[in-house]
């Protein structure tokens, strides 16, 4: 794959480490809040997401990078033990299911070593890899199995089931089954 210079993300600048660690001191007072305290849990999730819904529903621990970048429509259900790394803007629609220790990574790193790699990055004050970022999007009705990890870029069409333990790396269109590693579509509907 081709990257440009601008393609890639600075993950180490002060800003960035700032919004990291709000995110994780908002996931952590979430994760150990009362779960019948419904008032406080949707105060918490108000303040760490980009938008959310009515009647949304996150399980604990979840975890994310920036929370920021995270748009929830209504209606949504979020099994517990989730990871949303959002480098990149993650947005699921209405009445979405994802279930438990489902892995959204936004961002990922080029292959080769020589486009992977930041020479003198200690002088430079940076990290030793560059990263990119494209978004992920789970559309309405869709319905995201156990386990499943989904790569930057991908996006889930309209009421698409993907199995537990998918790895999914490409789109899946709307209306369809899809399963494994990599996923693959088996069945389609209306």
């Amino acid at each position: 794959m081709y990257y440009e210079e601008n393609d890639f993300l600075e993950t180490a600048d002060s800003d960035t480490l700032r919004q990291i660690a709000r995110a994780r001191e908002l996931t952590r007072e979430y994760d150990l809040s009362d779960y019948n305290d419904r008032q406080k849990r949707a105060a918490l999730l108000e303040e760490l997401f980009g938008a959310i819904g009515e009647n949304v529903s996150i399980d604990t621990p979840f975890h994310c990078d920036h929370g920021k970048n995270i748009f929830l429509g209504s209606d949504v259900i979020i099994g517990m033990n989730c990871t949303f790394v959002d480098n990149a803007p993650i947005r699921i629609g209405n009445q979405a299911l994802i279930a438990s220790n489902v892995q959204l990574y936004t961002s990922s790193h080029p292959i080769l070593p020589g486009e992977r790699l930041v020479p003198d990055w200690k002088e430079k004050n940076t990290t030793f890899f560059k990263t990119y970022a494209r978004p992920i999007e789970i559309k309405d009705n869709a319905w995201i199995g156990g386990g499943t990890i989904l790569l930057a870029g991908v996006t889930i069409g309209e009421n698409s089931v993907i199995g537990a333990g998918s790895v999914v790396n490409r789109s899946i269109p709307a209306n369809c089954v899809a399963v494994g590693n990599p996923c693959r579509v088996i069945s389609q509907f209306a």
